[in-house]
């Protein structure tokens, strides 16, 4: 009788262990949180590669410390508004890209499957083992949609790319997804405050952000259906998020500040891209109150990057995208939020 009871403690034991796992109250706090919330990986291959080439993507602004909670959010967020937005060549991309599909081992199986989170988007890993997001919704898997998510120094600042090789419409994403909040169709979200779509990014010197800047006006202006009074009227926006501090902190030793840097003076930027717009559409003037045409330039805050080294993300965009009062910024997600500081340029 003693031997069995022995026999049959252990068993005993182990159905506790079992039950005590499976009780949320039991978990650690991080333990619960990682169960729950299936987080992507920082690509830190990004930060480099933002130095090298352009990219596409968004800059989400969100409750400060709730950078996490905010990241799931805006997954779900944006997931809902991928099928459709792309192009012919990024479908003919994606096509190629959901054929190696298969052969990719998701970070989802490291994570407790959670039913509430059926269309939201998990981690994979693409060719060059850097990490990506696509979603769980058969459509968009197929398409094989996917971001980065880019480590930043700032609080309060989320920052996806697109992955190089597909194409998407930043701007028409956000548009599709303001409309909605705007509708009521939707709810409001509870940690994202406002989605800055980013057409192309470029490192902050006068040359790259006047070629920059001059092709995006250029297709702002060409597009058809786009109606444009004359004179154009336009506004330039310049975040500098997180770098205010870095700024007053000169140093001595200037060999090795970056050549941009006197762009971050937003007189200097403003006559940079005020010139750029003229260039392209001599007949404009600057309107603070209705522009039909923004130029928004953020500067990114980006991790792991030489110092010096200087990035702004760049987008040219509608009259029913931007805010005006109390400054020129993109349109907040919810209502009664204040945005953060951005200068806007004045007549001149």
């Amino acid at each position: 009788m003693d031997d069995e009871t022995k026999e049959t403690q252990p068993a005993k034991n182990e159905t506790e262990t079992k039950d005590l796992s499976s009780n949320p109250s039991t978990l650690k706090p991080w333990e619960q949180h990682g169960g729950v919330i299936n987080l992507p990986r920082f690509d830190y291959n990004a930060p480099s590669s933002l130095l090298q080439y352009s990219h596409t993507g968004f800059l989400i602004t969100c409750t400060i410390k709730r950078e996490k909670s905010a990241t799931k959010e805006a997954m779900s967020i944006l997931g809902k508004y991928f099928t459709g937005s792309s192009n012919e060549n990024s479908n003919s991309s994606a096509s190629d890209e959901a054929s190696n599909s298969k052969k990719r081992k998701t970070c989802a199986e490291e994570h407790v499957n959670d039913e509430e989170n059926k269309d939201a988007i998990n981690l994979s890993k693409d060719k060059s083992g850097s990490s990506v997001l696509s979603t769980k919704n058969d459509t968009i898997e197929e398409s094989n949609h996917v971001l980065s998510l880019v480590k930043l120094t700032g609080s309060g600042l989320l920052l996806f790319t697109f992955t190089k090789g597909t194409s998407f419409d930043p701007v028409q994403i956000v548009s599709n997804i303001i409309e909605s909040r705007e509708s009521a169709s939707s709810s409001s979200p509870e940690w994202c405050r406002r989605i800055f779509p980013i057409q192309a990014t470029c490192s902050l010197n006068e040359k790259e952000l006047h070629t920059l800047v001059s092709k995006l006006v250029l297709d702002f202006v060409s597009d058809k259906q786009k109606k444009l009074a004359k004179p154009l009227k336009f506004a330039v926006g310049f975040n500098r998020r997180g770098t205010e501090e870095a700024e007053m902190k000169v140093p001595k030793d200037t060999s090795n500040v970056s050549i941009g840097s006197n762009l971050l003076d937003r007189n200097n930027c403003f006559s940079v891209v005020a010139a750029a717009v003229k260039e392209v559409v001599p007949d404009s003037v600057v309107d603070l109150r209705s522009p039909e045409l923004s130029v928004l330039v953020e500067l990114l805050p980006l991790s792991r990057v030489p110092n010096g080294s200087l990035v702004v993300a760049v987008s040219v965009l509608p009259q029913n995208l931007v805010s005006t009062k109390p400054r020129l910024c993109i349109k907040a997600l919810v209502s009664n939020v204040k945005p953060k500081v951005g200068i806007a340029i004045g007549p001149c």
